[in-house]
């Protein structure tokens, strides 16, 4: 239900269960925990979070929501994973981005996304609570009354209003996204894993 492709310092995990649009289950958390250690192991000085198909994740499969995966710690250990990651971390949100799933985007350094992509977190419709996290990430990010929006309103934002309140940091199109997203790293695979990790270092925690 993912896929993980090396290229040299760069390690690119793929959220692939498009028949059901992503939507994450204990499974594939579990699975992307094990890639980002792998990655980190490994000594990769770039990690990149993407998916396959038009939806990045539509969040939690409500199938296992039913059996209590929404108030599980494991979407705290995935997104924990992603930020304690010494390397650039990099979303490339292939498509819509919703409810649990943020968790992940967030975690990570920059997030990029096609232009048709929608951004919303149902929490108030689906009776669940975000993450901690996320709601100190958001707040971070877009500040007090757009995180309102987002979750007490379950406002929808487009690829523009994101971009616009600083949620994503570039638009792409669908065909280059990884391109995109590797054109951000340059200076970090030419730079040595040690001087990446100080760096990422001395940086605010996400």
């Amino acid at each position: 239900m993912i896929a993980v492709e090396t290229r040299g310092a760069c390690h690119i995990i793929t959220l692939n269960r498009p028949e059901k649009a992503n939507a994450l289950n204990r499974a594939m958390l579990e699975a992307v925990i094990a890639a980002v250690g792998a990655a980190r192991e490994a000594g990769a000085k770039l990690l990149i979070l993407t998916g396959t198909g038009k939806v990045f994740s539509a969040g939690a499969d409500l199938g296992e929501v039913a059996q209590g995966l929404a108030s599980e710690r494991i979407w705290e250990q995935a997104s924990s994973a992603l930020a304690a990651f010494p390397g650039l971390t990099i979303t490339a949100l292939n498509g819509t981005l919703a409810g649990g799933a943020f968790g992940m985007a967030l975690a990570c350094d920059i997030r990029l996304t096609v232009a048709e992509a929608q951004f919303f977190y149902p929490v108030m419709q689906r009776g669940y609570l975000p993450q901690a996290a996320d709601a100190q990430r958001l707040t971070a990010l877009i500040g007090p009354a757009r995180c309102r929006r987002l979750l007490l309103c379950g406002e929808r934002f487009s690829a523009g209003e994101a971009l616009a309140m600083v949620l994503i940091d570039h638009i792409a199109p669908r065909e280059g996204l990884t391109d995109a997203a590797l054109s951000f790293a340059g200076d970090v695979i030419q730079a040595s894993p040690a001087h990446v990790a100080a760096i990422k270092a001395i940086l605010p925690p996400l």
